[in-house]
């Protein structure tokens, strides 16, 4: 059996209340997470989800458990080597995060010239690899301000490509943006993990996103996983009932969505993306990685 990427080990989180009372967002949670899937959070609005994901990199730091990505049990690293070990997760958020003040430009090389190391030339070509990725090479030299919201998203993308990371966290991408800029964003997410091959965990409330990406979903209720299941599995080879109105709910988006899904992997559509303009720039960002420091 293929090692996880990503391993989760009962884990939990509880937050102090300001009335002294305590609220166990994260309860007891495992799971996998295999490279390459893209991996669903799905539940509603308090269930624990964005928590959980959170765990991921520790941005919160379970109160017990154990977190394991690519090999190294990052609750157990000091902090040094936590800051190196995070160089391997990218993290895009509802919000964007990006730094007004600052280009797009900027913003993208902000990781790679904190982490120090490379030449200003090597930032550039790599800020520029990752530009060409998400489309937007030519806003290089504009601001935030002068973006849309699918616009500053990928600009989010770039940032978190720009390190070279094997996975992606994903936190509500879409909740800001009109369905047609979610299609498009959904497009780029899945072109990423085909072609570069990063394993991506995204977190929403949307059943058709995670519908139209995951392969494998997880239902949050109350700070646990109440059930978990494949999204991709050949028709009459998903039958088994679903235990939650969103699970169920979840699969019957996924039947609907068969007929798109066999539509992407067809062969025609694997014939255009050989001729992608793009894929010199794929080819680079899938290689690179960010060199180590001591």
């Amino acid at each position: 059996m293929t090692i996880p990427l990503i391993r989760i080990e009962h884990a939990s989180k509880t937050f102090t209340l300001p009335d002294g009372g305590r609220f166990d967002a994260v309860r007891d949670v495992s799971l996998d997470v295999r490279q390459g899937d893209i991996y669903g959070l799905i539940g509603k609005s308090g269930a624990g989800k964005s928590t959980l994901l959170r765990l991921f990199n520790l941005l919160e730091r379970p109160d017990a458990g154990a977190i394991t990505v690519a090999g190294r049990e990052l609750t157990s690293l000091s902090k040094r080597d936590l800051r190196d070990a995070r160089r391997n997760i990218g993290m895009i958020f509802q919000q964007f995060n990006l730094l007004q003040n600052a280009t797009v430009f900027d913003n993208v090389a902000f990781p790679l010239r904190i982490h120090g190391g490379q030449k200003p030339e090597q930032i550039a070509a790599r800020v520029n690899q990752c530009l060409e990725l998400v489309e937007l090479g030519v806003k290089a030299d504009s601001y935030p301000a002068q973006l849309s919201g699918g616009q500053k998203q990928r600009v989010a993308i770039a940032r978190a490509l720009a390190s070279g990371p094997a996975v992606l966290l994903c936190d509500e991408p879409t909740s800001a943006l009109d369905a047609e800029t979610t299609r498009a964003l959904l497009a780029t997410l899945r072109d990423i993990n085909r072609r570069l091959g990063v394993t991506i965990v995204i977190v929403s409330h949307e059943l058709s996103v995670l519908a139209e990406i995951c392969n494998r979903v997880a239902v949050i209720e109350d700070g646990a996983i109440a059930e978990e299941f494949a999204l991709n599995e050949p028709a009459g080879h998903d039958t088994a009932p679903r235990k939650t109105a969103l699970g169920r709910e979840l699969a019957a988006f996924n039947t609907a969505n068969r007929a798109n899904v066999a539509d992407l992997a067809s062969p025609a559509n694997a014939a255009d993306a050989a001729t992608d303009p793009r894929t010199a720039d794929v080819a680079a960002i899938a290689a690179y990685r960010e060199p180590a420091h001591v």
